[in-house]
C-alpha cells in the first residue's frame, strides 16, 4: 500500500499540472481563467514562483502527481510582501481523497516557516457550500470579504470570496527581520542603492 507523498514540484512535473488546472479552467468556476493556459505559460508561471522563493508542491502517489499547490504573492506593492495567496488543484480522479487537505497543511508550513504573516484564499464561486470554502473552513481560515457577481462564467455569475488565515503572530508582532519576504526586501533595496 503506498501513500500519499507531498514534496517540492519540479518541472518535470509541469505536463501533469498543466493537465490538472485545465481541467479546473474547463469545468469549474474555481479559476476565473476562461482558456486553459498551455504547458509554456505554465512553467513561466511555476520558474517565477519558484525563483521568489514561493513555496509549490505537489501530492504523488505511486509517482502519479494527484494535485499541486502553491502560495504566491498577494499583490506586488512592497507593503503586502507578508501576505501570500494560496491556490490548491486536485486531479479529478483524486478528489474526496484528502489531497487538497494534505496539500494545504503543508502549503500552510511552508509558508509559515518562511515568515509569512497571513495567507489569504482568493475563491471563485465561493458558496458557502463550495469545495474549496470548506476545505479552508477546516484549516482555520476566517471569511474576510466577498466581491457579489465579480466574475462571469460558463454562463452565470459568481461571487468571489476572500478567506485568511494569520501565521506567526499575524499583525499582532512586527516583521521578523530573518523572514524571507523582509530578506528579499532588503535585497531589493540594496539593488537600488
Amino acid at each position: 500500500m503506498c501513500t500519499i507523498v507531498i514534496r517540492p514540484a519540479t518541472s518535470a512535473d509541469l505536463d501533469t499540472i498543466t493537465e490538472i488546472y485545465a481541467d479546473a479552467v474547463t469545468h469549474g468556476t474555481a479559476s476565473y481563467e476562461l482558456q486553459p493556459p498551455g504547458r509554456a505559460e505554465m512553467g513561466t508561471r511555476f520558474a517565477t514562483l519558484t525563483a521568489g522563493g514561493f513555496p509549490y508542491l505537489v501530492a504523488e502517489k505511486d509517482g502519479a502527481v494527484l494535485g499541486y499547490a502553491y502560495a504566491g504573492a498577494f499583490r506586488p506593492r512592497p507593503a503586502y510582501r507578508f501576505i501570500v495567496e494560496d491556490s490548491v488543484y486536485v486531479a479529478p480522479e483524486a478528489k474526496g481523497q484528502g489531497v487538497g487537505l494534505m496539500l494545504m497543511r503543508s502549503l500552510i508550513a511552508a509558508a509559515e516557516a518562511a515568515g509569512f504573516r497571513q495567507i489569504v484564499a482568493v475563491i471563485g464561486d465561493g458558496h458557502p457550500g463550495s469545495a474549496s470554502v470548506k476545505l479552508h473552513e477546516k484549516l482555520g481560515f476566517r471569511h474576510s470579504g466577498r466581491l457579489e457577481g465579480s466574475g462571469y462564467k460558463h454562463g452565470r455569475w459568481l461571487d468571489t470570496v476572500f478567506m485568511q488565515l494569520s501565521l506567526n503572530g499575524g499583525a499582532s508582532l512586527p516583521p521578523d527581520p530573518a523572514s524571507l519576504p523582509e530578506r528579499k526586501f532588503r535585497g531589493e533595496e540594496e539593488l537600488k542603492n
